[in-house]
């Protein structure tokens, strides 16, 4: 079997992979959220292990059967927010250069950086929902019905809550603003994992091109990061769409920098004698509180960096 059938087969074996999961996800369950969030799982390998042509092949085929089982509008929607950002980030995590273009050694080769991965992820997701909440239609009618079924559910199961319609209008106010950022944060962890998770089962089976990056050392986010967060943090004082739009990259961008916050917390604290405590610790009181992610969002704000992941060999292509 030839390089390019055999990347058909397995483009066409994750695509079908994918859909299930999705379609599964769209039938209420305990795992539904799981079902989704592995969703992008075999387009990455398919993309990281084998070709572009494989991540092509399963966006397309994983479209063609959601399109069947479901409806042609929830194919669109999952390839705009999970299918293809997956294959793109596959895409960009294969790209290499000889180092001596970045003034490096003869003969070694610097790998795509994994701090403008995680950008591209964020930009993905921005994009993605802001497609799909255009296409919805989302605004204050959209969140105000969705309130109100939510309250109704609240009210069968607790007879005794009873909110007053100030107390629902508020509500109706917060989540206008929430749902985008909560749900922009949200999906860059979900495919950052499933990149980071997809990267493991790769190397794990051999096929992996790129090497190991050290996630601890060198995930810091870019300086062009900080400005789409501060564009979005502008954005979000101007009401209307560029205002949900603005709340949007804030998720998304935020999500970016808090998680190089830990990744310098992780590098800081190597060799150091009580460190297993610290993480936990820090780990715990974030579940708990919510308010330290303040603290690793700071962090990772100040220190930016573009980082670069360096062999002695690999596929001599320009990013």
């Amino acid at each position: 079997m030839t390089q390019q059938s055999t990347s058909l087969l397995v483009g066409l074996l994750a695509g079908i992979s994918a859909a299930l999961l999705l379609v599964s996800a769209g039938s209420p369950s305990s795992l539904s959220f799981i079902l989704f969030a592995a969703a992008a799982l075999p387009i990455l390998i398919a993309g990281l292990g084998w070709s572009n042509l494989a991540s092509i092949v399963a966006v397309a085929s994983a479209m063609a059967v959601i399109g069947f089982v479901t409806t042609p509008q929830a194919a669109l929607v999952s390839a705009v927010t999970t299918l293809a950002p997956a294959a793109w980030i596959a895409h960009l995590s294969n790209l290499a250069r000889p180092a001596e273009e970045v003034g490096g050694p003869d003969g070694a080769v610097i790998w795509y950086p994994l701090s403008e991965i995680v950008v591209r992820i964020a930009l993905c997701v921005c994009i993605g929902l802001v497609a799909v909440g255009l296409a919805m239609g989302y605004g204050t009618d959209f969140v105000s019905e969705l309130v109100d079924i939510f309250v109704s559910s609240l009210k069968e199961s607790n007879a005794g809550y009873q909110p007053t319609p100030d107390g629902i209008a508020e509500m109706k106010q917060f989540f206008l603003y929430a749902l985008p950022a909560i749900q922009a944060a949200m999906w860059v962890l979900i495919l950052l994992a499933g990149w980071y998770i997809a990267s493991a089962i790769v190397r794990l089976s051999g096929r992996s091109k790129r090497p190991k990056d050290d996630i601890p050392s060198q995930l810091r986010m870019p300086r062009t990061g900080a400005l789409a967060l501060g564009a979005g943090v502008v954005m979000s004082f101007v009401g209307g769409g560029i205002g949900l739009i603005g709340w949007t990259i804030c998720g998304a961008f935020g999500a970016s920098f808090i998680v190089a916050g830990f990744a310098i917390a992780h590098h800081r604290t190597r060799g150091k004698p009580a460190r297993g405590l610290v993480l936990w610790a820090a780990y715990l009181s974030t579940i708990i509180f919510t308010v330290p992610l303040a603290f690793f969002l700071f962090l990772g704000l100040f220190d930016t960096a573009r980082t670069l992941t360096g062999t002695g060999s690999g596929p001599q292509s320009k990013p």
